[in-house]
């Protein structure tokens, strides 16, 4: 099948305005280096934002023939793009948005290659150094907002849901809208698109003209997750680790919405974090939240989390179920605690600086056979090591599902095997299946072929 596709100069828009001729120079060598593919990739899944497309490897594919590069000159630089999604233009000219968080890539990886990966003073062996590094990419994309209140919510959630659901994440958006919340998604679609809908809604009603629509992604993902039409501000963080390190940072409050391996992948991310002693007097508010359609899911979840993790992490989260205006007042109320927590403790506002995340939260997990088959699941782990294993897994299952490198790796060697005890495995394999049943592993109308296999020892 053939795809419309464009030839085009693009000039900066919002982004890189003013560059020295030292830095002209540093991002003309680095489009020539080794650092091409990964720009160009990202790229592409920022042009290709509003096609539905949850396949990383088919949308390189797709546009095989696309080619990016930077062009110096007098006064900066411009990008010059061949074959581009024709759908990121109109009339020939390029959509704005997509224009600003095409340099936004620029910017990001330019930075994470320069300032983090070659900086000696950033240890990034050591939980200190990772958290410097991502506060400096957070930083230098311009996000931390240190004169506002805490106000940013981070909603998680599936790219692949019912009609029903999203239109359920547009109502608890607008209800944090009207009461002056900003929002911080993935930046895709579905849950991530809807609540940010909802909330510029609220925000329009409010006549508050700042409203923050903030997304958050890495390279391995962004081809299936594209920056949705409301993300007014994007930063690409360098691994999952990172960008998973980046929400719970920010965030003044997390609310979980229905989803799949990826909104699970989250879940367990932050409750291994939330576990640790060091964190127990830190407010958090984490909320659950779906329509009646969504209970029985967000029941399985619960029950996984107790099977695995245990009574203990059941107590950090609440789950509200077909009410709007309950979240958004919950979750005003829990802000309300950080803002007094972080002003009695001196911390700051934009990032949470003393919650304690554990290296082996931090650590970037390579999905390969081989280490998805290590992975220890054991009812008699440590608490915080089993979630953090588990969240392993479920990213592991993300990357063979949507990302290039893990499609194609499970295209070579077969789905990825999952050992465990066999309370945690039968627990698991019930919820995975669930998943699939309800198609959150796939957008609808796409058949899903698993990209992982169950192994119960006899």
């Amino acid at each position: 099948m053939k795809y419309d596709t464009v030839d085009a100069r693009i000039s900066p828009e919002g982004r890189l305005n003013v560059l020295s001729k030292v830095e002209v120079n540093r991002l003309l060598d680095t489009s020539h280096g080794g650092l091409y593919r990964l720009f160009r990739n990202c790229s592409l899944a920022v042009l290709n934002s509003g096609n539905y497309l949850d396949d990383g490897k088919e949308l390189l594919e797709r546009y095989r023939s696309f080619d990016i590069r930077i062009i110096q000159e007098e006064r900066g630089i411009k990008l010059e793009v061949k074959n581009a999604p024709a759908t990121a233009f109109v009339d020939g000219r390029i959509i704005r948005g997509i224009n600003e968080h095409l340099f936004a890539v620029l910017r990001d990886v330019i930075y994470t290659n320069d300032e983090i990966g070659c900086n000696p003073k950033l240890n990034l062996e050591s939980s200190a150094g990772i958290t410097n590094a991502v506060f400096h990419i957070l930083r230098n994309a311009n996000i931390l907002r240190p004169t506002r209140n805490p106000r940013l919510v981070v909603c998680w959630g599936g790219h692949s849901i019912s009609q029903l659901e999203y239109d359920y994440s547009k109502l608890v958006g607008y209800q944090l809208g009207l009461r002056g919340l900003d929002v911080c998604t993935g930046c895709g679609h579905g849950a991530m698109k809807g609540p940010m809908k909802g909330a510029a809604v609220g925000h329009a009603k409010q006549r508050i003209n700042d409203g923050h629509y903030l997304g958050v992604s890495e390279p391995g993902i962004i081809a299936a997750e594209p920056p949705n039409p409301i993300v007014n501000d994007l930063v690409i963080l360098p691994d999952i680790e990172k960008r998973l390190e980046s929400f719970v940072r920010i965030a003044h409050a997390v609310v979980v919405f229905p989803g799949g391996a990826g909104t699970a992948e989250e879940i367990f991310y932050l409750l291994g974090i939330l576990m640790c002693s060091d964190n127990a007097n830190i407010p958090f508010p984490l909320i659950f939240t779906g329509p009646k359609s969504s209970k029985g899911y967000f029941n399985q979840i619960n029950q996984f989390i107790g099977h695995t993790l245990g009574p203990e992490a059941q107590t950090r989260y609440k789950i509200i179920i077909d009410n709007p205006l309950a979240v958004a007042r919950e979750v005003q109320a829990g802000i309300r605690q950080v803002r007094e927590f972080r002003k009695n403790t001196d911390d700051a506002y934009y990032f949470n600086w003393l919650l304690k995340i554990d290296t082996e939260f931090q650590k970037p997990f390579v999905a390969t056979h081989e280490n998805i088959k290590n992975l220890e699941l054991h009812k008699n782990m440590e608490r915080s090591l089993l979630a953090s294993n588990l969240r392993r897994l479920f990213s592991s299952v993300v990357s063979g599902n949507v990302k290039d490198e893990g499609i194609r790796i499970v295209e070579q060697h077969g789905p990825f095997e999952i050992h465990g005890d066999m309370e945690i495995i039968e627990s698991l394999d019930s919820l995975l299946t669930s998943f699939v049943e309800q198609q959150r592993m796939r957008l609808p109308g796409t058949k899903y072929v698993p990209s992982y296999r169950i192994i119960r020892k006899s």
